[in-house]
């Protein structure tokens, strides 16, 4: 069995709860997307990382390479050191190693600081993207 309501008052009903709700609604909204920005802000961070551990493991794979080669050849000119009977030799390969060494490390001090030039980039951007009037107008 249904009641007959007058419109007006089921207007008035549907005004009330619409009202009820709405700041309900919107808030869980808001929430969502600040969770869905922090969670789009750690995958960028992920990325950055992934990047810069893959830089790190390719560089140290050329190091690897690099250090191999350069002991083959470190080891014929100390042989040809040790035949001249010359520290001057020696001192030179040494200080050769050391600046070689040297500019790996600077290399890497690089690639680190330009993959994270690179990742605050993307906060920054993603940061002017999250302010209110910056995205789409209504």
């Amino acid at each position: 069995h249904f009641e007959l309501l007058p419109e007006s008052s089921l207007q008035a009903a549907q005004r009330s709860l619409l009202d009820s709700l709405t700041p309900e609604i919107n808030s869980l909204l808001s929430r969502c997307e600040s969770h869905l920005d922090r969670l789009e802000r750690r995958e960028q961070a992920l990325i950055a990382r992934c990047e810069l551990l893959e830089g790190r493991l390719s560089s140290s794979g050329e190091d690897g390479r690099r250090s191999r080669s350069s002991s083959l050849s470190g080891g014929k000119a100390r042989a040809s050191g040790a035949a001249d009977g010359g520290e001057g030799a020696e001192r030179e390969m040494l200080k050769l190693k050391q600046m070689r060494a040297k500019k790996e490390r600077l290399q890497y001090a690089v690639e680190r600081l330009e993959l994270q030039a690179k990742q605050r980039q993307r906060q920054l951007r993603m940061s002017v993207a999250a302010q209110p009037g910056a995205g789409e107008e209504l």
